[in-house]
């Protein structure tokens, strides 16, 4: 088998005259869990779509585990779609049963594994009730489940956490931590940037189907961003965007993060704010990706 579990080669999908993908690649290591990350739009489901054999792309290449696509790699993979789909009519055991059949699984251990798992999404003793009637967060458990229960090599989740609480979120980001430790090669796609950065090992922005930022998280980081004073707060904070050395400010209220020309200035920084704030806490953090893409736009470096 190849060492990379998923190898894209300059991959174009275009529609109406623009192009949603324009010469997309990546190589993404067994084992690993890579950020597929950007906006609504960018192309992220695309991509997606093109890897899972659902569109073909109008030019390029996709190769799984060193090989094309063929009905044998739908056995290996598990996808949970941005658009959900289960049979209303169907109770949630036959739905896994039905999703595990798909995949060639026997009944015994349809009902066995997908018995624990209702165990640990607390939908157990719910497990005779028909889709229409549960409520959306428990469908979407249910859709994790299916994704899942085949215990596929390459599991390729878009926007995993949509439609959860956060209970249920901190779940989905233990059991895909998990997945990593088995040695599953993960595919997790989002537009919240925030929850990504916790979890993966690389990341790829994409913005209007261009591929933007790639690389290992910490070198993202290091490469695209500036380390951030990060600053709890009471008071009138409206005049420190105007201070000098200050390069950007994102304040959210009672917290603000604040990015300095030059680290140096940290000291000179931290004596005029506590001459006008009161000062709760102040550290000092790496960018967020979230700043990261941001900046990127802001700057028009995205073409």
């Amino acid at each position: 088998m190849d060492e990379n579990a998923l190898s894209l080669e300059n991959l174009v999908k275009e529609f109406d005259g623009k192009k949603a993908v324009n010469k997309f690649s990546l190589k993404l290591k067994k084992g690993e869990i890579l950020g597929l990350l950007g906006p609504n739009g960018a192309g992220k489901t695309t991509t997606i779509r093109m890897i899972m054999n659902i569109m073909v792309p109008d030019s390029g290449k996709v190769q799984i585990f060193g090989k094309p696509f063929s009905e044998k790699t739908k056995d290996i993979l598990g996808y949970l779609p941005e658009e959900r789909g289960l049979y209303r009519k169907l109770t949630i055991i036959e739905t896994l049963e039905f999703f595990g059949k798909l995949k060639g699984m026997k009944k015994s251990v349809i009902d066995s594994r997908g018995m624990k798992l209702l165990k640990k999404f607390d939908l157990a003793d719910h497990k005779d009730k028909k889709i229409e009637e549960l409520s959306k967060g428990m469908a979407q458990k249910l859709q994790f489940i299916t994704t899942i229960i085949h215990e596929p090599d390459l599991l390729i989740l878009d926007e995993p956490f949509s439609g959860l609480d956060p209970i249920n979120i901190e779940l989905v980001k233990d059991i895909i931590l998990e997945k990593k430790k088995e040695g599953v090669t993960i595919i997790f796609s989002t537009h919240l940037m925030d929850y990504a950065e916790k979890i993966v090992d690389s990341v790829i922005m994409i913005n209007n189907g261009i591929k933007v930022l790639e690389g290992r998280l910490d070198e993202v980081r290091a490469k695209f961003g500036n380390k951030i004073l990060h600053l709890n707060y009471s008071g009138d904070a409206d005049f420190v965007a105007d201070l000098e050395n200050v390069k950007k400010v994102r304040d959210y209220g009672n917290e603000m993060e604040i990015e300095l020309i030059d680290m140096k200035y940290k000291d000179k920084i931290l004596k005029q704010l506590i001459g006008k704030l009161s000062v709760n806490s102040l550290s000092i953090t790496e960018p967020s990706l979230n700043s990261i893409f941001i900046g990127k736009v802001k700057d028009n470096e995205v073409k």
